[in-house]
């Protein structure tokens, strides 16, 4: 009984304070958040809050954004993340706010990846960024720089080719053949050499595994023992040494062709023809123009930032290009009599004959508009900003999803088709200036890499459909091809692509 009369009279009080604080703290909040304004936002899980529902990254997000909203607030864990599914935010976030989302989100994987951030994708914007951007624009990915370039493009397109042809119509791994393609074109104007298939396949399968990893410690610090206790933090460290090594190979082989130069009384200067590593390390040593000077970290982190970006993302545009005509025989065919128009009986396809090919445009920008990659741009806010009427918190991370807004059915018909006739009398490009098609980001922190990755790509399909009648395997329907996307930062087919390839003549 006394029991009783202590609870009612000393405790139950108490309880009943309690209780009413955290409804005016609820009310309270709910009302700041209110007159906030913030996005609205899915309902969220205590400590995960919205992790769960993204077991499909870009389609996930496009899913809760057809019920949410196009401006949409999750939060990974403590992290708040503003999702962008239409053109019109893509606008205001990459254009009309431009200034206050140049930065780029962090995670604890890129950071080990690019040296702690010394590449040019993901490093803060600020002097590192520009000059990084103006050496990397002026000496590997300018106009001129990528015109000169179309000797190698054009051999290393004749040397697919025969492989191709020695397979004798038999099945063929066109995914693993057109990485590699890539790859020896990069490393030719990149590096001045190609290098063995394995050490190259071994690099991007590090590398992707590196930034793919999901880390607890990036969005719930109190749970990063898991990291450990999964083993992560060594699997990163294992990873990062791997490509360490190949990165550190690369810079003294270099180093030791400059001394070997110095050796033998010949001029030990780097001239505009050299290839890139060559330049970096020359700028390493001296460069008049700037007190910026790259640490040997820097050059590896840069290196490694476009040798993904000049591989992985221009190799994946190509597959996904290729498996959409495969899939449809009635397009190919059509791009395959623009090509045979135009190239007259040549033995190969040639950069002069590219500005010609309409069609061949259009299909790239059909295939970009259905597979970009990536399929979602990552900014940073750095202060607090009204944006489309909602209030949003400085260090919001925010990720422009390029996949919904390329399938969003107010901006094209058919969204799910492809159809590249759709831009055969439309303005629209991938340039930056039309923000229904920005596969390539747009602004300064656009990709560089647009003329590079379309010399490839043009050249290479349009050869490779102008020399065989490319089909699926003996018994499979086109309509029937396996389209599976892979998941992570960058969206390549989740299964390698095998086609037969009869030649289309002799």
């Amino acid at each position: 009984m006394f029991l009783f009369k202590f609870i009612v009279s000393s405790v139950l009080p108490f309880l009943i304070l309690l209780v009413i604080k955290l409804i005016h703290h609820k009310r309270t909040t709910h009302s700041s958040q209110k007159h906030e304004n913030r996005p609205p936002s899915p309902w969220k899980l205590p400590i995960i809050g919205n992790l769960h529902q993204l077991s499909g990254n870009q389609r996930s997000l496009s899913i809760l954004a057809k019920k949410h909203g196009p401006v949409m607030l999750l939060h990974l864990g403590c992290v708040p993340v503003l999702i962008a599914s239409s053109a019109n935010a893509a606008r205001e976030i990459l254009k009309n706010h431009e200034p206050m989302f140049l930065d780029r989100l962090k995670s604890t994987n890129l950071g080990k990846i690019t040296y702690n951030f010394k590449d040019l994708t993901f490093s803060p914007y600020g002097e590192h960024w520009r000059h990084a951007k103006r050496i990397l624009v002026h000496h590997l990915l300018s106009h001129n720089k990528v015109s000169s370039y179309q000797k190698v493009r054009e051999e290393e397109v004749t040397l697919m080719m025969d492989i191709i042809k020695e397979s004798c119509g038999s099945l063929v791994n066109f995914s693993e053949l057109m990485i590699l393609h890539t790859n020896n074109v990069f490393c030719r104007v990149a590096i001045g050499r190609k290098f063995e298939r394995k050490k190259v396949k071994d690099l991007i399968e590090l590398s992707v595994v590196m930034i793919g990893l999901f880390r607890f410690v990036d969005y719930m610090p109190s749970l990063s023992w898991i990291d450990k206790l999964r083993g992560l933090d060594s699997t990163m460290e294992n990873h990062h040494k791997k490509v360490d090594k190949f990165l550190d190979g690369v810079i003294e082989e270099h180093l030791c062709k400059k001394r070997r130069e110095y050796d033998s009384d010949k001029s030990c200067e780097i001239d505009e023809e050299q290839c890139f590593i060559d330049v970096l390390l020359k700028n390493k040593e001296n460069d008049d123009t700037t007190s910026f000077l790259f640490e040997r970290d820097d050059i590896k982190g840069l290196f490694l930032d476009i040798f993904l970006a000049g591989t992985i993302q221009t190799f994946s545009v190509l597959e996904w290009a290729l498996s959409e005509l495969v899939q449809n025989p009635k397009t190919m065919k059509k791009l395959q009599e623009e090509v045979r128009e135009y190239a007259q009986g040549k033995p190969n396809v040639t950069d002069e004959d590219l500005a010609k090919l309409e069609y061949l445009n259009a299909v790239f920008k059909e295939t970009m508009r259905l597979h970009p990659s990536p399929p979602l741009i990552p900014r940073e806010l750095t202060q607090d900003l009204n944006l489309m009427g909602y209030e949003i918190k400085c260090g919001t991370k925010v990720f422009i999803n390029t996949w919904a807004i390329g399938r969003d059915p107010t901006l094209w018909d058919e969204p799910e088709v492809f159809k590249p006739e759709r831009f055969l009398s439309s303005p629209i490009d991938y340039y930056g200036a039309y923000f229904e098609l920005i596969p390539f980001g747009t602004g300064r922190r656009g990709c560089p890499g647009i003329h590079y990755s379309k010399a490839i790509n043009e050249i290479t399909l349009a050869n490779l459909v102008y020399k065989f009648d490319l089909a699926p395997p003996s018994g499979e329907k086109p309509k029937d091809l396996d389209m599976s996307e892979s998941s992570g930062a960058l969206i390549h087919r989740k299964n390698n692509l095998f086609l037969v390839p009869p030649l289309a003549f002799k």
